[in-house]
């Protein structure tokens, strides 16, 4: 007789850490229970019990004590009760479990219904049933289906544990009544690579052994598929119920597997009685019995190793290189120190540890932690990539057409076009560079994975995009960075979404380039002037945020004043001069020089600065009349008076009258001759 154990027996991911988590709850002093069985195992179920973790079976019965949500999951509802009568609420829902409430949750947002293939009694499909915003309809076989009214558009989706098989019948059957169908397979990866497991087993094995509980729905299924094809198979939750006659019956290979919910302890219970049995003689004569020395009493106690089995032994031995490891067999176990992956162990210590040699050649069973480590990675790797999770990564080697990353132990080859959203040509810049990557392709044989960085970066942009555009709103001032400038504008980073000003917005004055009002990297606040969500456009203003030239410029340039402008334009009926940007005044053709001219041309020049008066300013039309003429003629008279000498006042001394009056005759002619002077 031998015995063969399925690789993947015994808890799975989600169930381990919901124990463990429980485990550590029943030991802090708080108050605690779960809210139904945390699993369906009895064992587990009244070992927390007895450690103050009971069972309840209704939110009322929580009486202020902190709850632990079982591994199956609760509706909102029940989240919500928990939380209003002030309980304090630890969610061990599996990671699986969650993911199917997430999907239900945002698939039937519209209201769709949602069709759950799984058993209708079963607590994770109650729960699950809680989270859909539309109706919900319960199928287990592609009968029950017949029952359905016809859809438009449904969502389907299956229970964790649901055998893959019968999900693909169901979902030929609903193919015929619903139109437009979005199909989701929730099974978690670990429940179908543990039934697959066991019928590959099953299909080998003479006499075939689950173990489990009973209520278990996923243990169930293991025994129903099992016996399907090894039809002397049953199904115990200790090595006490294995029957006597199942264990004498005629040598042949015994096969062994356990479900998800099933304790560590109870399957290696099971393993030791069978091997128990395997490694003497089932029928030995009486002379034999006696002949029987001690040790080989004392080996037919010990347990059976395999390459590959994962045990968990004691720590007897510790040396510079090697630590020794008791795991029950006839030898100790040696692991080197480079495959201890816990490198602070002490005497007595239980460890777990992964079976590589029975025999070195010298006798020792070779153990190793590094398997076991990379196999916990890579079962936590996938529970990340089914959740929909981004893993972390470490650029480890540049290779032909991309990059090997380091995720968690495991090798992902991140292919050039997956590195960013833009060309890379140089592969090595991501060489120790830590990323986030999302898992495309796996390649579960080999334990590889492709990852893309690319996808990460796009769907990050994606959210801070949707976040940034939930804030925007049309007359809002904001803070932005100018990126880059083309002829017709400027483009304004807005934290994750980019605006644009037209050049018509930079300036109330005309604007040759947009270079002219703003550079590069220049942070600016701007104003929103319209939004196009359809098409992701933001037109912003920069101008409106300064002043309006017209609103003070009957002040700035008042009546009668001469002030200086440049020409800017020219017409036929005159000459427009730019005294500020944003401000222009005319100046007619009539006032652009002292003498008539038959071409604005003949008198100013495009670019020209030129003194202009201001005749009039009308700030409600944005009109000011300039005049040239009037100003070079207030300038002219303005040197002329200051040309002329002022008239020379003459005192006349003289003691002589005679002399005295030629004096005063000779200066009323010199007066004279001035007067005719100017006069001519």
């Amino acid at each position: 007789m031998t015995v063969e154990i399925a690789a993947h027996a015994g808890f799975c991911m989600g169930v381990s850490r919901a124990v463990e988590a429980a485990e550590a709850a029943a030991q802090d002093g708080v108050p605690s229970c779960t809210l139904g069985e945390l699993i369906h195992n009895p064992t587990v179920v009244q070992d927390l019990a007895d450690k103050g973790l009971a069972p309840i079976r209704d939110p009322a019965e929580a009486a202020g004590r902190r709850v632990l949500i079982r591994s199956h999951g609760v509706s909102p509802d029940v989240l919500e009760s928990l939380q209003e009568k002030g309980c304090e609420v630890m969610d061990l829902t599996c990671p699986f479990v969650a993911r199917l409430h997430k999907i239900v949750a945002e698939g039937s947002a519209d209201g769709s219904p949602v069709i759950l293939v799984g058993e209708k009694e079963h607590p994770e499909v109650r729960g699950t049933a809680g989270w859909a915003k539309g109706p919900v309809y319960v199928v287990a076989a592609p009968e029950e289906v017949k029952c359905l009214p016809h859809f438009e558009k449904a969502l389907a989706v299956t229970q964790t544990t649901f055998p893959l098989e019968r999900w693909e019948k169901v979902l030929q059957a609903l193919e015929a009544k619903v139109d437009q169908l979005e199909r989701h397979c929730t099974i978690c990866s670990a429940t179908e690579v543990r039934q697959r497991e066991a019928m590959e087993l099953a299909s080998r094995a003479d006499r075939m052994i689950v173990v489990g509980g009973r209520n278990s729905a996923n243990t169930r299924k293991l025994y129903d598929l099992c016996r399907a094809r090894c039809p002397d198979t049953i199904l115990v939750e200790s090595a006490a119920e294995i029957p006597h006659a199942f264990a004498n019956k005629d040598p042949g290979m015994i096969g062994i597997t356990a479900g998800a919910s099933t304790p560590t302890d109870s399957l290696k219970e099971v393993v030791t009685r069978m091997s128990e049995l395997e490694n003497k003689d089932l029928n030995p004569t009486l002379e034999e019995e006696n002949n029987e020395d001690f040790m080989q009493q004392v080996e037919a106690t010990m347990v059976r190793i395999r390459p590959g089995q994962t045990v968990t032994g004691k720590v007897v031995q510790i040396t510079d290189d090697e630590v020794s490891v008791n795991i029950g067999y006839k030898a100790d176990g040696l692991i080197k120190r480079e495959d201890l992956m816990e490198q602070e162990v002490n005497l007595g210590d239980e460890i777990e540890v992964e079976v590589v040699k029975v025999n070195d050649g010298e006798g020792n069973v070779l153990l190793s932690q590094r398997n076991i480590v990379n196999r916990k990675a890579w079962d936590a790797l996938m529970a990340k990539n089914e959740a929909g999770e981004y893993v972390e990564g470490v650029g480890k080697e540049a290779v032909k057409g991309g990059l090997i990353a380091n995720v968690d132990g495991i090798r992902a080859f991140v292919p050039a076009s997956q590195l960013s959203q833009r060309y890379v040509e140089k592969i090595s810049d991501f060489v120790g560079k830590e990323m986030k990557l999302k898992i495309i392709e796996i390649d579960e044989q080999k334990k590889r994975i492709v990852a893309s960085r690319k996808a990460v970066v796009a769907e990050e942009a994606a959210a801070k995009k949707k976040e940034v555009w939930d804030k925007l709103e049309e007359g809002i001032v904001i803070h932005g960075i100018v990126r880059r400038l083309t002829d017709f504008g400027a483009f304004v980073d807005l934290g994750g979404v980019d605006g644009l000003i037209h050049i018509t917005d930079l300036s109330w004055g005309r604007v040759k380039h947009p270079s002219d009002v703003v550079k590069p990297n220049q942070e600016v606040d701007v104003k929103i002037l319209s939004l196009d969500r359809d098409r992701d456009r933001i037109q912003l203003g920069y101008k409106q945020l300064q002043p309006r030239p017209w609103d003070n410029a009957s002040e700035k340039y008042p009546e009668g004043s001469i002030v200086e402008g440049k020409v800017v334009r020219i017409t036929d009926f005159g000459a427009f001069v730019e005294l500020e940007p944003g401000l222009d005044g005319l100046v007619h053709i009539s006032q652009c020089a002292r003498n008539r001219i038959a071409k604005v041309e003949d008198a100013v020049q495009v670019g020209q600065i030129v003194n202009v008066k201001v005749l009039g300013v009308d700030s409600e039309k944005k009109r000011i009349s300039l005049s040239i003429r009037q100003a070079l003629e207030d300038e002219e008279a303005l040197n002329a008076e200051a040309s002329v000498e002022p008239e020379a006042e003459y005192e006349v001394v003289a003691t002589d009258e005679t002399v005295a009056e030629e004096l005063v005759e000779a200066v009323e002619a010199v007066e004279a001759a001035a007067e005719e002077a100017t006069a001519e």
